[in-house]
């Protein structure tokens, strides 16, 4: 796909995967449209911290997904969709279970009904390896069954088989991407990584949840990279792809190291606030990444130590941007 022929929409593009894909996209010459939830203080999320040549490329959009009308219009002359918009905090869904459905589930109908009408040439769906529950067995491949083990993971489960079932309906040219844990620069304090770094930086306690489950961690830049290289490819389409590393680490283990490579004495702490239901959790990731691999020509090339050193050495920079103090759900 030659992206300096391409209009490309991006939807969730002031989030964290989202804003590194926009600024791919537009170093790739692709004229971005980056739609991003309205708010009243002209927010643009981290799109607003990208450098100002890159920000003068993008056409930022804001709505609200939910918004069928407002989806129309901004997917009039697309030649491409990067369907990342979501609410994706799992704390934050058991608290607002309808509000993740609503955005989650009927915000990728919009999309869809959308497509449908203006027929892109291709729509990238952005599931998430939460949608697999615990493991069965590892490495998980996409035949791994699916298990709604949050509202948040099954609303990526419904919004996954709508997806799937635009693509088998009407023959659309969905691809679903399949991301297991994402972490790099600018990532949310939501997420553990950031709350480890912050945290870490700070003070000299870290508290975490349950310290024992474990995941598989790509760096943002690799993820984008699958973003990517399933647009571009035509033997993706109608697939569901894992997009990970292969490889697991716990928890404790995964603090333990970003500890070292801060180089500070820092206790770790469990904090029961910050634990999952016990039916909940998700004790265990590890992605089987070769369809990937045989279908878009992907693997991960940063290692996790290389990568956690260019997390951190971002979040010195940025330190003021967090708060580690309180509990980002």
């Amino acid at each position: 796909m030659d992206w300096k022929r391409k209009t490309v929409l991006v939807t969730g593009a002031g989030g964290f995967i989202g804003s590194h894909l926009t600024e791919k996209l537009v170093d790739s010459g692709a004229k971005v449209k980056a739609f991003v939830r309205y708010n009243s203080r002209n927010d643009w999320g981290l799109i607003g911290i990208l450098p100002s040549h890159t920000k003068e490329k993008i056409e930022v959009i804001m709505g609200d997904l939910r918004d069928p009308e407002t989806i129309r219009s901004v997917m009039k002359d697309v030649d491409a969709v990067f369907h990342l918009g979501a609410l994706i905090a799992i704390p934050y869904s058991y608290i607002h279970p309808r509000e993740v459905v609503e955005t989650n589930i009927m915000g990728t109908l919009n999309i869809l009904n959308a497509a449908k009408e203006y027929k892109p040439e291709k729509i990238i769906h952005t599931s998430t390896s939460e949608v697999y529950g615990t493991a069965q067995y590892v490495p998980i491949d996409e035949k791994h069954p699916l298990q709604g083990q949050s509202p948040y993971s099954a609303s990526k489960i419904g919004a996954d088989k709508l997806a799937e079932s635009f693509y088998r309906s009407y023959d659309l040219p969905i691809t679903t991407l399949r991301p297991f844990n994402t972490y790099g620069p600018r990532q949310s304090a939501r997420a553990v990584i950031p709350t480890i770094i912050t945290q870490a930086l700070a003070q000299n306690k870290v508290l975490l949840g349950s310290l024992e489950p474990t995941r598989d961690l790509s760096y943002v830049d690799d993820v984008v990279d699958g973003f990517i290289k399933a647009a571009e490819s035509e033997r993706s389409t109608g697939e569901v792809i894992n997009i990970g590393s292969g490889f697991e680490i716990s928890i404790n283990d995964l603090a333990n190291k970003i500890i070292s490579l801060i180089g500070k004495k820092v206790n770790i702490v469990s904090d029961p606030k910050r634990v999952r239901p016990p039916k909940s959790e998700v004790g265990r990731l590890m992605a089987d990444n070769s369809k990937a691999k045989n279908l878009l020509g992907w693997e991960p090339k940063v290692s996790l130590d290389e990568g956690l050193r260019k997390t951190i050495d971002w979040f010195l920079k940025f330190q003021n941007r967090y708060r580690p103090d309180i509990y980002n759900i």
